[in-house]
């Protein structure tokens, strides 16, 4: 497969992807933390970070509102659910879980 073809074929999914977020606001970035260990978050931190290496002015918050769809806040109001206390168990077992593998 030609480079540029690749390309854009991964722009085309991680767009698909980010939609597939955007219109599943009962997903919880917690439960993707503990499902897959990233969040919207994480994505919006990656696109930062891509723009910056690609010599594009772009801070976190404009790269969350990419992802989001909106701005953080608004979704934060909106559809953000309150952490349990299970699921913070959860993720602190998953991140002690993380550092013992990694011999921290």
């Amino acid at each position: 497969m030609a480079k540029k073809s690749q390309i854009e074929l991964e722009a085309a999914a991680f767009r698909h992807f980010v939609s597939h977020l955007q219109q599943h606001t009962e997903v919880q970035n917690i439960d993707l933390m503990l499902l897959a260990d990233f969040c919207r978050n994480c994505l919006a931190k990656w696109y930062t970070e891509a723009a910056i290496e690609q010599g594009i002015t772009m801070d976190y918050e404009q790269a969350r509102e990419m992802i989001y769809g909106m701005p953080y806040k608004e979704w934060k109001d909106k559809f953000q659910e309150e952490v349990t206390p299970e699921q913070l168990t959860a993720y602190k077992l998953k991140q002690q879980a993380k550092l013992s593998a990694s011999g921290a």
